[in-house]
């Protein structure tokens, strides 16, 4: 296996074209700045000499074709391999439309970032000697064409007949959806569990099964890195939304034999004509969290009345911000102390509610060879 190689990860690009572009007052991220925010990252990444780039899905806005084409002809133009998968606002519909590509359109423009079968929505490859990629398809169209976050099963056997066939390698899981919880009851929240893959328990039952650790994600637009049973999910933001953040990643191993995977992330603090992108990003997604916020204090577990809810929102202008920022600390002692409680569980922390900040630069243990 190659002992040390380097990798990037940028999530949730949302790439608009400027006339792709179309208003939506209450959206957190900012489209306009989706290509050259994009250049910025691949400028830096070029004087890297990376191995290679993940992006796992969201590459475009809403699944244009003009996006598409002009992402996988600029994705071909660059040094080093790479891979992607689809999120959902890449695949919106199950059938092509004027306005967006269908589910199956998807491998067919992205034949150079993994998909060497074209009709088929999942694929792996060796993209270093003894590393496997496994990059899979998190989006589910049901018999009323509701997109929902699920692996099919066919997938599933695929996935398995592939996990068995690769089990001396280190191997790299990448979908759309998260798998493990980011956040605080994620996977029941009426909020947050459109973000989790709805059967992310039998994918993960699989992964440990097969002594796989890790899995890379997006889709929540948030810098979190979380744990459940030895597996890591390693979620990245959204390239078009605060903080703008993106990852290198360093695989280490030791004269034990230890593997260590070394990340540091970084931000797009500024591109031409938005020098100060990083403060008015944030100030863009404060003005538009009260709604959003409301609807947090309303929803269980909290179900504040209406009123209360809106006298609280205002002190949570940051607050979502923040998550996205990753390794943040929560308090606001002049909240109801169930109330309070409750964000507190938003902090960095362990169970023991340590401080612990692994979101943005942390070096994980990751096994051994």
């Amino acid at each position: 296996m190659s002992a040390n190689f380097r990798f990037a990860i940028m999530s949730d690009l949302h790439i608009g074209l400027p006339e792709t572009i179309w208003n939506h007052p209450s959206q957190f991220h900012l489209v306009e700045i989706s290509i050259p925010a994009l250049e910025l990252v691949l400028e830096h990444l070029e004087r890297l000499n990376i191995d290679f780039l993940l992006l796992p899905g969201d590459l475009t806005q809403h699944g244009e074709p003009a996006n598409h084409t002009w992402l996988q002809k600029r994705l071909a133009q660059l040094p080093f391999p790479v891979y992607v998968i689809p999120g959902n606002h890449d695949v919106p519909i199950l059938m092509p439309d004027k306005r967006s590509i269908g589910l199956k359109d998807f491998p067919h423009y992205y034949s150079q970032c993994g998909y060497s079968n074209p009709d088929q929505l999942y694929y792996t490859c060796e993209v270093l000697p003894g590393v496997q990629l496994i990059g899979l398809n998190s989006n589910h169209f049901d018999e009323s064409g509701q997109q929902l976050g699920c692996l099919d099963e066919p997938q599933l056997a695929w996935l398995e007949r592939t996990l068995n066939q690769v089990a001396d390698k280190l191997v790299l899981v990448m979908l759309h959806h998260n798998v493990v919880e980011h956040l605080p009851g994620q996977a029941v929240h009426p909020l947050g569990r459109r973000y989790m893959l709805e059967n992310a328990p039998a994918l993960l039952k699989l992964l440990k099964t097969t002594g796989v650790n890790l899995i890379f994600t997006g889709h929540l637009h948030v810098q979190d890195i979380a744990y459940q049973e030895g597996i890591y999910d390693i979620t990245t933001g959204s390239l078009v939304s605060y903080p703008h953040p993106y990852r290198i990643l360093e695989l280490q191993t030791d004269d034990r034999g230890n593997r260590w995977l070394k990340i540091e992330s970084h931000r797009v603090e500024a591109i031409p004509g938005w020098p100060n992108l990083s403060q008015l990003s944030r100030e863009w997604m404060g003005d538009r969290s009260h709604p959003f916020m409301v609807r947090l204090l309303t929803s269980p577990p909290l179900n504040l009345p209406l009123a209360d809810a809106n006298k609280l929102a205002p002190s949570l202008r940051y607050f979502w911000a923040d998550v996205a920022a990753g390794d943040a600390s929560f308090d606001f002692p002049d909240f109801p102390p169930k109330v309070r409680q409750y964000f507190q569980t938003f902090s960095a922390a362990t169970k023991g509610g340590h401080p612990t900040q692994i979101d943005n630069q942390t070096t994980l243990l990751v096994g051994n060879c």
